[in-house]
């Protein structure tokens, strides 16, 4: 007999047989006829181990359960936000996210690293809300950019890109949720969501160019951290059509040594047991005081501060990419003097 069919026979076998054991004894057992005190103490003592029998079989069982579906979870967060390689084009790569509901491991935010023929292209995203529905709206959006990042020559087409795979998706939602096709109620009707999303690339000469919709801008990390300043975001994805220009912004050049903090909102709206929020500039400030920086530890140092300043889990997920310039040189830019530096281990 197979494992599963052995399983299956266990879990509705075992609590038959017990139940059958302790009906018997009542009925059939002399002992349990009687109403002396000692009759009554043995009759109390079978039902009871019966009883606890049961509790734990059921608890084990929910504890399988739970064991699969975190499988299951880990396998769907692996096929929507896949390990991003160590190092990609000369930088050095690492993310990290804390997901708003206990338990689990995947949720709304989204990111991606792709090197292109036009550069390292950069997807940082924030879907409203958390939960199965979040995933789904991540996932059409993320699959849209690891196709467009490689096709589009320009940044403004891979934006166009990504907002028709977030309309079809939100149509097809639609259309399966409308009672007339026998669907629940959403928690989030499709007509109420939206996607933040940041995308930037960075060019071998480090300069950094983006197209931002309604996303907190990054920060540069240079023995401190600073604002990347980009300027007036678009909306979000999602509620409103994107207008017919959508000019390139451009935010400077990411030096070697330097490193780029791309984050969701969630980081920098948890909250203490008082309200205050999270200070995500001072924090990251602080992971980086002793060079080098190194994006692993910056991303462990400032969930760790997040952590100690909220004392729970944040109401919202919250999603940390570090990307660090680890090329030889970056050629002088116009009106601009560049340091050199030696590659980072």
């Amino acid at each position: 007999m197979h494992p599963p069919r052995i399983r299956r026979v266990l879990t509705l076998g075992l609590p038959a047989a017990w139940g059958a054991a302790a009906v018997t004894y009542k009925l059939v057992c002399p002992l349990a006829q009687q109403n002396s005190l000692e009759a009554r103490i043995v009759t109390s003592a079978v039902f009871f181990a019966v009883g606890a029998g049961l509790i734990l079989h059921v608890h084990g069982t929910l504890l399988r359960e739970l064991r699969q579906i975190r499988e299951i979870a880990g396998a769907a967060q692996n096929v929507l936000l896949r390990p991003l390689p160590p190092r990609v084009e000369g930088l050095t790569v690492a993310a990290g996210r804390l997901s708003a509901s206990r338990g689990a491991s995947v949720g709304g935010d989204l990111y991606e690293v792709a090197a292109t023929d036009h550069g390292v292209r950069v997807v940082m995203g924030d879907v409203r809300g958390h939960g199965l529905t979040a995933i789904g709206t991540a996932a059409a959006v993320l699959g849209s950019f690891r196709e467009a990042a490689y096709e589009e020559a320009e940044l403004p087409l891979v934006l166009r890109k990504l907002e028709r795979a977030l309309g079809r998706h939100l149509r097809e939602r639609s259309r399966a949720e409308h009672p007339a096709n026998g669907g629940a109620a959403p928690d989030s009707p499709p007509a109420e969501e939206f996607v933040t999303v940041l995308l930037m690339e960075i060019g071998p000469d480090g300069e950094m160019t983006a197209l931002n919709c309604g996303h907190p801008w990054p920060y540069r990390l240079s023995g401190h951290a600073e604002p990347v300043a980009g300027g007036e975001p678009l909306p979000p994805l999602g509620p409103f059509p994107l207008p017919a220009e959508l000019p390139v912004l451009h935010c400077g050049s990411l030096l070697p040594g330097e490193a780029l903090v791309l984050h969701t909102d969630g980081m920098e709206d948890a909250r203490d047991a008082a309200g205050r929020f999270f200070p995500l500039q001072a924090a990251l400030t602080e992971a980086v005081r002793v060079p080098p920086v190194a994006p692993q530890t910056v991303i462990r140092a400032v969930y760790a501060q997040l952590l100690r300043h909220t004392k729970r889990l944040p109401t919202d997920d919250a999603a940390l990419l570090v990307l660090r310039n680890d090329r030889r040189r970056v050629p002088q830019q116009q009106g601009e003097t560049v340091r050199r530096e030696s590659t980072m281990t």
